[in-house]
């Protein structure tokens, strides 16, 4: 008999997306060759819950959200609330770490203006945070900031396949880059980033140029069917949400996935009714990911 599967660790990741040309564009960031995890891949920012992240003690600093209310916004009531608030700070921390984007309001309830704090400051909370010389309610209290999960809404749910050595049990979240922020990636997890449209990236992905892999490929491709940001939004609010639960599979010619409402899939607890017209699995051939549908 095989090894048992590793254990998840919660994480979270947020879709940024920003107006472009009477379209949008969503935010990739590229990792590291050299890391465990998707090293050399084109990424939404995120991370791992952190175990401060669902600290009680954070709530004062929260605008707009109770627990029970991001149990119900994640669509899973067997979730507690202090992890279920968590992951939505979670989300905000890592998307302020990763690229300096803050979703967070003035003590009056108004969005964040970036103007009103100084590059220098904002860099070097950043950094504490990282760092972890610094929690997000000591960041909150100096900053004179509300964090402000309600502007992140609940996208999608994926765990990393049971094969894999390092697993990740994931809720991503979308939200509009706030205006008058710019995004900066961290240059210490990160070698590059870029704003760009689905369909080019899932070109650039089609002809190597970019490595998407396939959470990230299959999400933008569902985001490729949205013209404009505010379809995304409603697109995005009507979703069933659902823990997808990847298969590993082997063809003659390469590897793949299938997800749970493929005819073949076979884990009872995540299986879904078939979706016609929706490619269920992904696959891995000549080098690149891209979506299919079973034989």
């Amino acid at each position: 008999m095989g090894k048992p599967p590793v254990s998840t660790r919660d994480a979270a990741t947020v879709i940024l997306l920003r107006d472009a040309d009477a379209s949008f564009e969503v935010y990739l960031m590229r990792r590291h060759r050299d890391q465990a995890f998707m090293g050399g891949a084109f990424v939404f920012p995120g991370g791992r819950l952190d175990e401060k992240d669902s600290d009680p003690a954070l709530l004062p600093y929260v605008h707009g959200m109770t627990p029970e209310e991001a149990v119900r916004l994640l669509g899973e009531p067997g979730l507690d609330g202090r992890t279920a608030m968590g992951l939505f700070l979670s989300a905000i921390r890592e998307t302020f770490e990763e690229c300096g984007i803050l979703l967070a309001v003035g003590k009056t309830g108004t969005p964040f203006d970036p103007s009103s704090m100084d590059t220098l400051s904002l860099r070097h909370y950043r950094q504490a945070l990282h760092g972890g010389t610094m929690t997000l309610g000591e960041f909150a209290e100096s900053a004179g900031i509300l964090l402000a999960p309600r502007f992140l809404i609940p996208y999608a749910h994926w765990i990393t396949p049971e094969v894999e050595a390092r697993r990740f049990d994931t809720r991503f979240f979308i939200t509009r880059c706030p205006e008058g922020q710019v995004c900066i990636y961290d240059s210490l997890e990160l070698t590059e980033a870029r704003w760009i449209k689905p369909a080019a990236a899932l070109a650039d992905n089609r002809e190597k140029q970019i490595v998407l892999m396939p959470p990230t490929l299959k999400t933008i491709e569902e985001l490729s069917a949205c013209g404009t940001t505010e379809a995304v939004f409603e697109f995005a609010r009507g979703r069933e949400i659902y823990p997808i639960l990847p298969e590993a599979f082997v063809m003659e010619k390469g590897f793949g996935v299938k997800l749970p409402y493929d005819r073949d899939y076979t884990i009872a607890r995540y299986k879904k009714p078939p979706q016609p017209g929706e490619p269920s699995r992904i696959i891995h051939q000549d080098g690149v990911w891209q979506t299919a549908f079973a034989e």
